[in-house]
């Protein structure tokens, strides 16, 4: 090894020295993608629901013009029933709060709130099914509520609106008015954080209502995001069904699958759209959780191209170095082949002679002398004992014949 160092120029080492330093700098950008990634919880809905894998966590976001209802998403979740049946995907759990498939939806819109203290009016998201197992915002008190529970009656609140409804955050249980209607308070969250977060529009207050309080008493434009985690037996089998049952109407609705919008084929298909992925003839805004997924997307995207760039480097010397080693090379084919067999036959030599060694050790075993000993001594002493009871015979014979 020292030798070979030796024969390496200054210019060879530092070119060494920087190819290594770059490799090491892609190895922390794979890891920073990795964490950074892992990080979008609302992302990452199918590992939660099956770490075995197999499941896909879609979202569809629609324009105001696309006209759907809760009837439209009651119709696909009888669709799907049926689709999965006739697939032959049934569950094999023996929970009986197992369930093959989730689905929430939800509706931007406003609504006003009034307690004993204060009225706000607060940006409002009318919420359908299992909204917050899909979103598991920082609750601070109480509870999460369902849009599937009978009672369409509660309201969940962020930091903001209940310090300006109630002068505290621990106000789970108490009841605010909303178009004259009492709603219960069932938790209080804390709205997330951070520059990326208050660009996707979490910045001012926010509050959490069924999907039917909204439309009733607050202003809204319909459902526009619809969300599911569901199987995946084959790749994109859930998204192209999806995108089958309410994807009709393509200028009106974006469906993607979240599962693998981190993952680095899609990141470098984001690199060769750069400059034209920002373009959207669609009428579709999308909510905050998608603004935040998509900036992280670009984040994740830069990372990915500086990733690149950094393995290039060391990938090309290596390269070089490969090629002016062949060029510059002693050998043949010939020679490699003669020396390997050269080499097997000297290993072969070696096994064998340790095995003599082995066999003559085993059979020269000074441990053995003492019990080859004493074996002797007992034949010579049953011999003895033979030889004196012969003659103790013969004089008896002789005597009696006298």
């Amino acid at each position: 090894m020292k030798k070979w160092l030796r024969s390496l120029s200054g210019k060879q080492i530092k070119l060494g020295i920087s190819a290594g330093i770059s490799a090491v700098i892609f190895l922390i950008l794979t890891g920073v993608i990795s964490l950074i990634a892992g990080r979008q919880t609302e992302q990452q809905m199918a590992e939660r629901w099956s770490s075995e894998g197999g499941v896909a966590q879609i979202s569809c976001f629609f324009s105001p013009n696309a006209g759907i209802s809760q009837d439209t998403i009651e119709s696909f979740e009888h669709s799907l029933d049926s689709k999965l049946q006739e697939s032959s995907i049934e569950l094999s759990s023996s929970n009986p709060g197992a369930r093959l498939w989730a689905d929430a939806y939800s509706a931007d819109g406003t609504i006003t709130l009034t307690s004993d203290k204060a009225t706000v009016q607060a940006d409002a998201l009318g919420i359908g099914g299992d909204f917050f197992l899909f979103h598991q915002l920082l609750l601070l008190n109480g509870s999460y509520f369902s849009g599937n529970d009978l009672m369409k009656d509660y309201v969940i609140l962020d930091e903001d609106a209940a310090w300006q409804l109630f002068g505290s955050n621990d106000v789970a249980g108490m009841t605010v008015n909303i178009g004259g209607t009492p709603h219960m308070v069932i938790g209080v969250v804390r709205r997330p954080q951070g520059r990326l977060y208050e660009a996707a529009g979490l910045d001012s207050t926010r509050v959490f209502v069924s999907y039917e309080t909204l439309s009733t008493y607050g202003s809204c434009s319909g459902i526009n995001h619809y969300e599911i985690v569901m199987p995946n037996p084959v790749k994109e089998f859930a998204l192209n069904y999806v995108q089958e049952q309410l994807g009709s109407q393509e200028k009106e609705v974006e469906i993607l699958e979240n599962s693998s919008r981190y993952r680095l084929g899609n990141r470098l298909e984001l690199l060769l759209e750069f400059g034209t992925r920002s373009m959207n003839g669609k009428a579709i805004i999308y909510p905050y959780w998608e603004n935040v997924a998509r900036g992280y997307e670009d984040m994740l995207t830069l990372l990915t191209l500086f990733q690149m760039l950094f393995l290039i480097y060391p990938s090309v010397l290596l390269l070089i170095w490969i090629i002016i080693l062949w060029k510059n090379k002693k050998w043949t084919t010939r020679t490699v082949l003669l020396g390997l067999q050269d080499k097997l036959q000297r290993a072969g030599e070696k096994r064998r002679a340790k095995g003599k060694t082995e066999q003559s050790w085993l059979e020269d075993d000074p441990r053995d002398k003492p019990r080859e000993e004493r074996s002797r001594r007992r034949q010579e002493r049953r011999q003895d004992k033979k030889m004196a009871k012969e003659a103790r015979r013969a004089a008896k014979e002789r005597q009696n014949r006298k």
